[in-house]
């Protein structure tokens, strides 16, 4: 099997192992890392009998690069692979039998070509062993930077951004162990649609400080302007740097960016679509970074909807308002609700950008929802808000799952239909166990690979209280 980190999980002498590098079917040498009383861990010394699964990754630098887990294996492969998975945590962690199962689980949406599909991409930014300043990702469980000259999942304009910044004199990049240093991480947004790029500056500062500044000025004139044009059938054709933002972060840890935003050039917001919905992207908003398989994820979850043009729609976790708007097309009402004030006020400028008339969006928390006669758009003194009656409810969580406030909060409006979008399977299995304790059949799984060559996969569920439509 493969890990949740992307670990081939082998056995020997009755020991099970998560090999660093291997993929089922390898047969391999391996060098014991860490041993634990009834598990280890391991590296791939030499592979004596490869996989049917294993092909050369195009990266050269895939088995250290933490981002491409799985790259060493073909694709359909890993499809298959990611299928299971899903498949595997909602029989043991959710409890639903083989013939459930096979009933209501689908085929998996792959993509066409999985290469060069990222919108979005965070550099960290450090020194090597001579002091040059190197950007890169992380390997696996370290915070090591691994460089390259490409990165084969993301658009050709951001090596031209990394050398840019990694030729700049003025920048000095932040040391983690010290917290000394300036620029932390360097993000790189690209429109799918249109030849809008962002690039963010991660500064270890809480404001615009003289350091701050003289790097700025020394960036923006290399940074703004920058163009390439990639024809290539994937590719995200012509991009242009159109925005830099400095994101102030002078926390220490591990989170990358910090809540205060100042923008240095250009617009404040990315522009972008899904499907015939634009939307206005700014640094800090949550977007799907798989911009062609994200159409496929949601028309999946507007034919799960099963939208009339009659019903009410809350969308809990709404963020900017992607899926709310793509519902609004199709729906009477929608109500879209996040605890991320910036993000709220995303939605509302994509509902009226948009001409939706009947999507409204407030500030709160999705677990304090109450089913009310009419909406009140801010929250009462004990924090809830008021909405009507749902006739779908549309969720799509964080990693970590829906939380019990939220659970309790379904099954009180008991809306008609349930649709789920989830980017675990753990949390996913979880939640759908409660769901479907209290009422709800679960009627169809479609796994979608949003993210080729990694072990995540998002999935979106139907969950209804009868079984009147016959989903494909």
């Amino acid at each position: 099997d493969i890990g949740s980190s992307g670990e081939g999980i082998g056995h020997f002498e009755g020991m099970t192992y998560f090999v660093n590098g291997a993929i089922p079917g390898d047969i391999v040498r391996a060098g014991i890392t860490k041993l634990k009383k009834t598990y280890g861990y391991a590296r791939v010394i030499e592979i004596e009998s490869p996989s049917e699964d294993r092909v050369e990754p195009v990266c050269p630098v895939a088995g250290r690069c933490g981002g491409c887990q799985i790259m060493q294996m073909d694709y359909e492969a890993q499809l298959g692979w990611k299928a299971s998975s899903v498949r595997e945590k909602l029989s043991r962690i959710g409890g639903f039998s083989d013939e459930k199962l096979d009933e209501m689980m689908k085929p998996i949406i792959g993509m066409e070509v999985p290469y060069q599909f990222r919108n979005k991409a965070q550099y960290p930014v450090g020194s090597d062993r001579d002091g040059n300043t190197i950007m890169g990702f992380f390997a696996g469980h370290s915070h090591r930077i691994v460089t390259s000259e490409k990165c084969y999942l993301g658009g050709g304009i951001n090596e031209m951004i990394r050398g840019a910044v990694t030729g700049c004199d003025e920048v000095v990049p932040y040391n983690e162990e010290t917290h000394k240093g300036l620029l932390r991480h360097v993000m790189v947004r690209a429109s799918y649609h249109y030849e809008d790029v962002m690039v963010v500056l991660v500064v270890n500062a809480s404001g615009m400080t003289r350091d701050v500044r003289e790097m700025t000025e020394a960036l923006v004139p290399r940074l703004s302007g920058l163009s390439y044009n990639d024809d290539s059938e994937v590719g995200f054709g012509v991009s242009r740097v159109l925005s830099i933002v400095v994101n102030y972060n002078d926390r220490p840890g591990n989170v990358i960016m910090g809540e205060k935003c100042e923008t240095v050039y250009g617009e404040t917001y990315l522009r972008d679509r899904i499907g015939e919905v634009e939307f206005c992207v700014s640094a800090l908003s949550f977007f799907q970074v798989n911009p062609r398989q994200t159409k496929k994820l949601y028309d999946k979850a507007l034919e799960y909807a099963a939208l009339t043009g009659r019903e009410t729609v809350w969308d809990l976790y709404c963020g900017i308002g992607t899926i709310s708007l793509y519902m609004a097309r199709n729906a009477a009402l929608v109500y879209g609700v996040e605890v991320i004030e910036d993000a709220i006020s995303d939605a509302r400028r994509n509902a009226k950008s948009n001409g939706f008339n009947n999507a409204f969006f407030a500030v709160g928390d999705a677990g304090k929802v109450e089913v009310k006669d009419e909406w009140s758009e801010m929250p009462d003194a004990e924090g809830r808000l008021g909405l009507p009656r749902p006739d779908v409810i549309v969720v799509d969580p964080p990693r970590k799952g829906c939380d019990e406030k939220l659970i309790a909060t379904i099954l009180k409006a008991r809306p008609d239909r349930i649709v789920y979008v989830s980017c675990d399977p753990a949390t996913l299995a979880r939640d759908l166990k409660l769901l479907c304790a209290d009422g709800y059949d679960l009627a169809a799984v479609t796994p979608v690979d949003q993210f080729g060559h990694s072990v995540h996969c998002e999935t979106v569920c139907f969950l209804s209280k009868n079984y009147n439509i016959n989903y494909r």
